[in-house]
């Protein structure tokens, strides 16, 4: 789940496909350190869906924090693996946007 992200504030454009897919096109914290990561399936799209899905679950705080993945993946192991309750309440948010981000930005 994480490798796939690892993709609030900015402009949105939506386009309704044909399938009835939504391209979002958001920029953030997110969506740049998605695109500046050297993961081969990076393109503006998935990045942009994954950054909308952030602006609708998770707080500018935890968007920074998660934006910090893409460049240090150890930072989101070593966030999985603490014990601390707030490392643990951002993990379960974390886990849910990333969830619903494989969802909502399939085909990207």
């Amino acid at each position: 789940m994480f490798t796939a992200l690892v993709a609030g504030c900015g402009g949105n454009r939506y386009d309704r496909s044909d399938s009835g897919m939504v391209t979002r096109f958001s920029s953030g914290p997110i969506s740049r350190a998605c695109l500046s990561s050297d993961r081969r399936a990076r393109n503006p799209q998935l990045c942009g869906c994954i950054q909308t899905v952030a602006n609708q679950s998770l707080s500018g705080a935890d968007q920074r924090k998660a934006s910090r993945f893409f460049a240090d993946p150890q930072r989101a192991h070593d966030t999985w693996m603490s014990q601390s309750p707030s490392d643990d309440a951002f993990w379960e948010r974390y886990k849910a946007f990333a969830a619903r981000s494989e969802q909502s930005c399939r085909g990207y």
